[in-house]
């Protein structure tokens, strides 16, 4: 128990302590951002970024991934908010919550082994450029200053690891934010801060219950923007989970993911906060920072809420360039730049992938459109090339009688050409058809089993199928009609 606790929570406490500080840096501005972008008061992107960051460190799934409010859960809010307001949102976040936890008992999470790894690729990099473009606002019709500041942020950043001692001692983005700050503060630079985006609170959540009707016309209000909320919010936590597995070579459990989203909204909603999930701009913030374990989740949220509520005035000194210099970080490092070279070298299909995600996610800014294509095309593209995984063979025993052999898959895509493989108008008494080398999955390929014998038995010809496959003869035994006279006429049209 206590080695477990050591290597969750205090195996890396420097590097968490300073990963998290930067994390909370970098939250303030995209809190407040999306709750403007979701039509509520900053202070409920900011209570829910931290009640989320702080319950995840202790339930969630993957040590090391930041969860809070996000840009993709804010566009889904923004018609309930307007239409219903703030306290419908609560409700709906609650509501969110609990989905959240039924789909971990559920183990849904075990549903992201369905995503190929184009799919995730497509996906980082969609988010990558998302990232980046989202800080072309901050760039664009300002003063020569803006762009100083950035260029010496972005400098700071790749240089200062360089430096043998202090690189390696200080996370480059914090002190990235600190200098330009400074600099900022003592020469009096007219340039767009934090305070600009928004009032900060100056107080502590406290809880609150929405109050709304309990009854059935609430519910139906509330439960399709929860629903919504629910699924984009998982999806991208478990997008981003498996991405911080690969960054940092370790395992999570999916499943205790969703319920520890489930219950930090439940948190949330509770204390006036908005619904969030997993962030890969922080979550990668962190990893590259140096955090590793649930210690630099928990100073994230922590060291968000003392900056905002105690130390606010400091806070909104600091020039959304630093900002924006760490979020263009973030969005190189997160792009998958090897993806351009492999285009030349992989499959056309896998590239096709990969490009209609990033095409989708970018044109609709909703990751869970983009996934979805994703997953569909590579779905379509695998039966594709497993169904053409099938040779049928024919041996002439005698006069009398034929071996068809079949080899492969046989189901919806390949249905066809299993059909077509075989000579029905052989003038022929006896047909042995060899199953032991192939295996049927479906309905459809049953169908064309019970096709290709009524039409040999049309003709005349007597049917023998041998090696059969016990899942297949399963199917056979449930669901083949050859031997059903009435049942024959019906599919073949008679």
């Amino acid at each position: 128990m206590l080695p477990s606790i050591k290597q969750t929570w205090f195996s890396n406490i420097r590097g968490d302590v300073l990963a998290g500080i930067v994390v909370a840096l970098a939250l303030i501005p995209e809190a407040v951002a999306f709750s403007i972008i979701a039509g509520v008061d900053p202070k409920v992107g900011l209570y829910a970024s931290f009640c989320i960051c702080v319950v995840t460190a202790f339930i969630g799934g993957r040590p090391g991934m930041i969860s809070a409010a996000t840009g993709a859960m804010a566009l889904l809010m923004v018609t309930l908010v307007r239409d219903h307001g703030l306290e419908y949102l609560l409700a709906a976040t609650l509501l969110c919550g609990v989905l959240q936890i039924v789909a971990g008992y559920l183990k849904l999470g075990e549903l992201m082994r369905f995503v190929s790894r184009s799919v995730v690729t497509g996906f980082v990099n969609a988010l990558a450029i998302l990232i980046f473009l989202a800080q072309l606002p901050e760039l664009t019709n300002v003063t020569w200053h803006v762009y100083a500041m950035t260029a010496a942020g972005l400098g700071i950043i790749y240089l200062l690891p360089l430096v043998p001692v202090v690189g390696k001692l200080l996370p480059s983005p914090l002190v990235c934010i600190v200098v330009l700050t400074i600099v900022a503060m003592v020469y009096g630079i007219d340039i767009r801060t934090v305070g600009d985006m928004g009032e900060l609170p100056d107080s502590l959540p406290v809880f609150l219950w929405p109050e709304v009707p309990l009854n059935f016309e609430t519910l139906a209000i509330i439960f399709p923007y929860s629903l919504s909320l629910a699924v984009v919010g998982l999806l991208e936590s478990m997008m981003t989970a498996t991405i911080v597995d690969d960054l940092t070579d370790t395992k999570s459990d999916k499943n205790r993911e969703c319920k520890g989203q489930g219950v930090a909204n439940i948190a949330t909603g509770l204390l006036g906060g908005m619904a969030g999930c997993a962030m890969i701009g922080q979550s990668i913030i962190n990893i590259q920072s140096g955090g590793r374990t649930r210690l630099s989740t928990l100073v994230a949220g922590v060291v968000l809420l003392v900056m905002v509520v105690f130390l606010g005035p400091w806070v909104s000194q600091i020039p959304m360039a630093a900002l924006v210099a760490v979020m263009i970080m973030v969005s190189i490092g997160t792009f998958s730049w090897g993806s351009i070279t492999n285009l030349k070298t992989h499959p056309k299909s896998t590239s096709l992938v990969m490009i209609a995600t990033v095409v989708v996610v970018v044109f609709t800014h909703n990751l869970a459109y983009g996934v979805l294509v994703g997953v569909l095309l590579s779905a379509l593209f695998f039966a594709n090339k497993v169904g053409q995984i099938l040779y049928v063979g024919s041996e002439k025993i005698d006069d009398n009688s034929r071996e068809y052999k079949v080899v492969g898959q046989v189901f919806f895509t390949s249905a066809e050409q299993f059909i077509a493989s075989f000579d029905f108008k052989e003038v022929i008494g006896h047909v042995r058809i060899d199953l032991s080398r192939a295996h049927f999955w479906d309905i459809t390929a049953i169908s064309a089993l019970d096709k290709v014998v009524i039409k040999f038995r049309r003709e005349g010809t007597e049917v023998e199928m041998i090696g059969l496959n016990e899942a297949s003869a399963t199917l056979v035994d449930r669901f083949a009609v050859h031997n059903d006279p009435k049942a024959v006429e019906k599919l073949m049209g008679h």
